[in-house]
C-alpha cells in the first residue's frame, strides 16, 4: 500500500515538475513566437486575427537605409567591444592564475566592478571621462565603454578555465623541448578554447544590445538597440517585429555554431 501511494505521488510530483517547466519555457520564448509571428503579418495592426502572410515589412526594413545603418553600427561596435575583451581580458586572466603581485585581490575585485555597477554609473562616469580628457563622442567611445562594462566576463570565465587545467600538460610539454609560445599556443590555449568562446560570444551579444553605456558615450551615429528605442516611442511596428526575427535567426546561428565548436574540441 505504502509503495503503491509512493509511486502515485511520484508520478503526481513529476508531472508538477513537467508542467512548471513547461510555464517556464512559455513565459520566455512563447513572445519570441509572437514576435516572430507578427513580422508576417500582412495588417500593420498588431492584433488578432491575423490577416495574411507578407513580406512587406522585411522589404521595407532592407529598404530602410538609417536601420540599415544601425544594424552595422550595432555589428561594428560589438565585434570590436568583443575583440577588445579578449585582447584585454585574456592576459588580465592569466596574470590572475599565473602571477603574485601586491594587490592581486583587490585588482581582481576591481575588474568585477563594472559588471556589478548598474550600466548608466559606466556610461556617466565614461562620459565625463571622454569631455575631460577632450575625446569627442562616437561609436569608437561606445566600443571603449562596452569593453569596459564586459570586461569582468572574459577575465572570470578564463580565470575560472585556467583553474581547473591540469598543469601536468604544460610540464609536459616543456620537457619534451617546447618553449613558453609553443606551450601556450599548442597546450594552453586549445585547453581554454570553450571559455575563450562562450566569452566573446557573451561579450558580442550583451555588447550588440546594450542601451545605458551606448546612450551616453555614441554620438550622432545610432546602433540598432537606439534605433529601435527611439522609434518604439511612436509605437511598435511590424519592420521593428522583423528586425527581432533576424536578431533571433542570428542568435540561433550563434549557438548552433558554439555548439558545433565545443563538440569537435570534446570529441578531441
Amino acid at each position: 500500500m505504502s509503495t503503491a501511494r509512493l509511486t502515485l505521488f511520484d508520478r503526481f510530483g513529476n508531472g508538477t515538475y513537467a508542467l512548471m517547466i513547461l510555464c517556464v519555457l512559455a513565459f520566455l520564448y512563447v513572445p519570441i513566437v509572437i514576435l516572430v509571428i507578427f513580422s508576417f503579418n500582412d495588417s500593420s495592426s498588431l492584433t488578432l486575427p491575423l490577416s495574411g502572410f507578407t513580406w512587406h515589412w522585411y522589404d521595407k526594413l532592407f529598404s530602410n537605409r538609417d536601420l540599415l545603418r544601425a544594424i552595422g553600427n550595432s555589428f561594428y561596435v560589438a565585434s570590436f567591444a568583443t575583440v577588445l575583451t579578449l585582447l584585454v581580458g585574456v592576459p588580465a586572466a592569466f596574470a590572475l592564475d599565473r602571477l603574485d603581485f601586491i594587490g592581486k585581490r583587490m585588482f581582481r575585485r576591481l575588474i568585477l566592478l563594472p559588471l556589478v555597477l548598474p550600466g548608466i554609473i559606466t556610461g556617466i562616469s565614461m562620459l565625463n571621462l571622454f569631455k575631460l580628457v577632450g575625446i569627442g563622442l562616437s561609436l569608437e567611445t561606445v566600443i571603449l565603454g562596452h569593453a569596459t562594462a564586459l570586461l569582468a566576463i572574459v577575465v572570470t570565465q578564463v580565470f575560472a578555465r585556467l583553474q581547473r587545467l591540469n598543469r601536468r600538460l604544460e610540464e609536459a610539454a616543456a620537457d619534451l623541448g617546447a618553449r613558453p609560445w609553443e606551450t601556450l599556443y599548442f597546450v594552453v590555449l586549445p585547453n581554454i578554447r570553450s571559455a575563450l568562446i562562450g566569452s566573446g560570444l557573451l561579450s558580442f551579444t550583451l555588447s550588440f544590445d546594450e542601451i545605458p553605456v551606448t546612450f551616453f558615450l555614441t554620438g550622432r551615429d545610432n546602433t540598432l538597440p537606439m534605433y529601435i528605442w527611439s522609434t518604439m516611442r511612436r509605437g511598435i511596428t511590424p519592420e521593428i517585429n522583423a528586425v527581432g526575427t533576424l536578431i533571433v535567426l542570428a542568435s540561433l546561428v550563434l549557438i548552433v555554431v558554439s555548439v558545433i565548436l565545443l563538440r569537435d574540441e570534446r570529441e578531441r
